[in-house]
C-alpha cells in the first residue's frame, strides 16, 4: 500500500463522520474536485478501508447490554498442537456468534484474550456465557466480564468513530 497523503486523511475523516456523504459534497468540504474524491475513495476502499459500517442505536435494535469479557487461557495451550486446535475451535465459536462484535488477544490484568458482545437482556447474556463456558471452558482458567447498560444514563460518550475524525 502506498503511503496515505493529506487528502486521503481528509477523505477518510470525512467518511468517518458521515459515510453516506456524496463525493460531490465531500469535495466541497475539503476543497478539491469531485473526480479527485471519487478516484481517491476508490483507492482507499481497496487499500485502507476495512469496510463501511454504521453505529446503531443499540436500544432500537433491542440490545440492553454491552459486555467486555476477558479470559486467561490455560498454560498447557502453549504446546503448539494444543494451541492451534484450541485457537481454531475458539475462532469458529466466535465467528458463529453474530453478537460478538470483536475478539482477539490482549495484554493486561493477567488476561490474554477478550471479546466484546451485545445482548438483548441479562438472561440472554447469562445463556451466552453458560454456552461459552460449556463449549470453551476447557481452554481458559479465568474469566472476567464488565457489563454496560446501553439504555442507562451512565453513557457519557456513545460509541462512534466520528470522534476519531474530529480529534485528528
Amino acid at each position: 500500500m502506498t503511503k496515505l497523503k493529506d487528502i486521503d486523511f481528509k477523505i477518510l475523516f470525512g467518511l468517518m463522520k458521515n459515510s453516506k456523504i456524496s463525493d460531490r459534497k465531500l469535495a466541497e468540504i475539503i476543497g478539491v474536485s469531485q473526480p479527485t474524491v471519487t478516484r481517491r475513495r476508490a483507492r482507499l476502499e481497496k487499500e485502507a478501508f476495512d469496510g463501511y459500517t454504521l453505529v446503531p442505536k443499540w436500544g432500537k435494535l433491542g440490545y440492553e447490554i454491552l459486555a467486555f469479557t476477558f479470559v486467561k487461557t490455560k498454560q498447557t495451550l502453549g504446546l503448539k498442537e494444543k494451541y492451534k486446535a484450541a485457537h481454531e475451535r475458539g475462532t469458529k465459536w466466535l465467528m458463529n456468534h453474530a453478537n460478538v462484535i470483536m475478539s482477539g488477544g490482549c495484554r493486561g490484568m493477567g488476561m490474554n484474550g477478550f471479546m466484546i458482545s451485545v445482548h438483548k437482556n441479562y438472561s440472554d447474556f447469562d445463556s451466552f456465557m453458560a454456552e461459552h463456558k460449556r463449549e470453551l471452558g476447557d481452554t481458559f482458567t479465568d474469566v472476567h466480564t464488565v457489563l454496560v447498560n446501553l439504555g442507562g444514563s451512565q453513557i457519557l460518550k456513545p460509541l462512534h468513530f466520528k470522534y476519531l475524525a474530529e480529534g485528528k
